[in-house]
C-alpha cells in the first residue's frame, strides 16, 4: 500500500469529519471531490471525473463506488476497504448504483450531504444523482464541509508543502540560466518541470504559466512558444507539487532594459505585496487581505490594472486547477488563522503600455506574522 501519511493521520481526519457531520446532523457524506478522497484516504487517481463517489456514513465508515480501471488504484493508494464498481456499458447510469449501495447501507430517508461544487461531478452526473435521490431521502450541498477541514494543515501536511515550495525553488534556479536574450520558452519550461520531477516532484493540478512579449500580459496557460528578444519580458507561474500539495509563485523577469513603466509597476507589485503580509494575520479575514492589495494598487493608480482577486488557499489539489477555497477577494469573510498554506499574488497588466508585472510567493501562516516559504527574495529579477 503506497500511503503518503501514517495511519494515524488518516485517522485523525477521520475524527474531525465524522465530528462535524455530527454537528450538521448528517448521516452520511457522498463525496465527489478527488482532493477530499485524497485527503481522507490518501486515494489518488484520474478521470474522476467519470463518476465515482466515495460514501462516509457518520459512523466514519466508508465505501469507494468507482469504475474497474479504479479498483487497484484505490487498493493501492488509500485506506479504503470496501470497494464497489459499476459497470462500463451503454446507456449506464451510475447513480442508480449507488442508490442501491444507499439502499444497502441502510440510508433511506436520511440526511445525506453532497459534494456538488467540484469538477469530479459533472453538471450531467449531478442531474443523473438528483433524479435518483429526490425521493431517497433528505438532500442537501454540504460541498464546503471537506474543504473548510482542509484549509488548516496538519504538521505532516506543512511538510509536504515546505518540501513543494522548495521545489518551487529549484524550477526557478533551473529557469534562470535559459531567460535571456534568443532563449526558448519552451527550454525554460522543460527545465522547470524537469527539476520538480528530478527532485522527487509531480505535476501541478493545472499547467505552469508561461509568456513573453505581450503573452506576458496573460495569467493563463496556452498552447505555443516563442524566443526571448534583446528587450522582453517574460511572466511565470508555477508551483512546486510534493505528492499533490502545491506550493506556487509568480514573477515577471525583464530581459534587458528595465523600462520606466516595468520599474513603476514593480515597486508597486512589491509594496502592495508587503502590505498584504502585514494583513495576513490572525484576526484579520481574507477580505482584510485583498482590501491591503487594493489600497496600495489604487495609491499607486493602477486599480484598473489590477485583477479583482490577490490569492488563495493552496494545498493537495487535482486537475483543472490548484487554486484552494477560500480567495483573496472584497468582502470575503473567512477568517485567517495559523497553519494555513496561502498565495499571494500580485498581478499587473498595463495593456494601453503593453507592460507586465507579478510577483507572488506562498505562506504559511503563524499567530504572528506569515512566513514565506520560498528562499527566494522578492527583488526585481532582470537577465
Amino acid at each position: 500500500m503506497a500511503l503518503h501519511f501514517d495511519r494515524a493521520e488518516f485517522d485523525a481526519r477521520r475524527d474531525r469529519l465524522v465530528i462535524e457531520m455530527a454537528e450538521r446532523k448528517l448521516d452520511a457524506m457522498l463525496l465527489f471531490a478527488q482532493e477530499s478522497m485524497y485527503w481522507l484516504t490518501g486515494y489518488d487517481t484520474f478521470g474522476y471525473c467519470f463518476f465515482q463517489c466515495l460514501v462516509v456514513k457518520a459512523d466514519g465508515s466508508m465505501v469507494l463506488l468507482t469504475r474497474s480501471a479504479d479498483l487497484r488504484q484505490a487498493r493501492h493508494t488509500s485506506t479504503i476497504d470496501n470497494i464497489m464498481l459499476w459497470t462500463d456499458r451503454q446507456n449506464a447510469n451510475p447513480a442508480i448504483d449507488l442508490r442501491n449501495l444507499l439502499n444497502d447501507l441502510d440510508l433511506l430517508g436520511c440526511r445525506i450531504g453532497v459534494e456538488y461544487d467540484t469538477h469530479g461531478l459533472t453538471g450531467r452526473n449531478a442531474r443523473l444523482l438528483d433524479e435518483q435521490l429526490q425521493t431517497f431521502g433528505k438532500i442537501e450541498d454540504a460541498s464546503d464541509l471537506i474543504s473548510r477541514l482542509r484549509l488548516l494543515k496538519s504538521p505532516a501536511e506543512i511538510q509536504k508543502v515546505r518540501k513543494a515550495a522548495a521545489l518551487a525553488d529549484d524550477a526557478l534556479d533551473a529557469a534562470l540560466p535559459l531567460i535571456k536574450q534568443g532563449g526558448d520558452e519552451a527550454d525554460i519550461l522543460a527545465a522547470m518541470q524537469g527539476a520538480i520531477f528530478a527532485g522527487g516532484g509531480d505535476y501541478p493540478a493545472n499547467e505552469f504559466i508561461i509568456g513573453s512579449g505581450n503573452d506576458a500580459l496573460l495569467c493563463r496557460y496556452k498552447a505555443g512558444r516563442r524566443k526571448l528578444t534583446k528587450n522582453d519580458q517574460l511572466t511565470l507561474e508555477w508551483a512546486g507539487v510534493f505528492h499533490h500539495y502545491h506550493a506556487a509563485m509568480m514573477r515577471t523577469v525583464v530581459i534587458g532594459k528595465v523600462s520606466k513603466r516595468h520599474q513603476e509597476l514593480f515597486e508597486a507589485a512589491r509594496d502592495a505585496l508587503l502590505a498584504v503580509e502585514k494583513a495576513m494575520t490572525t484576526g484579520n479575514t481574507f477580505g482584510d487581505v485583498f482590501d491591503a492589495h487594493a489600497r496600495v494598487m489604487e495609491a499607486h493608480g493602477l486599480t484598473k490594472h489590477r485583477l479583482n482577486a490577490c490569492g488563495y488557499s493552496l494545498g493537495a489539489r487535482f486537475s483543472p486547477s490548484w487554486m484552494d477555497a477560500p480567495m483573496f477577494y472584497s468582502g470575503n469573510t473567512e477568517p485567517i488563522a495559523p497553519d494555513m498554506t496561502l498565495f499571494a499574488h500580485m498581478i499587473i497588466m498595463d495593456s494601453e503600455t503593453n507592460t507586465a508585472m507579478t510577483l507572488g510567493r506562498t505562506y504559511l501562516t503563524t499567530d504572528g506574522e506569515p512566513k514565506p516559504l520560498s528562499r527566494h527574495d522578492i527583488d526585481l529579477i532582470t537577465r
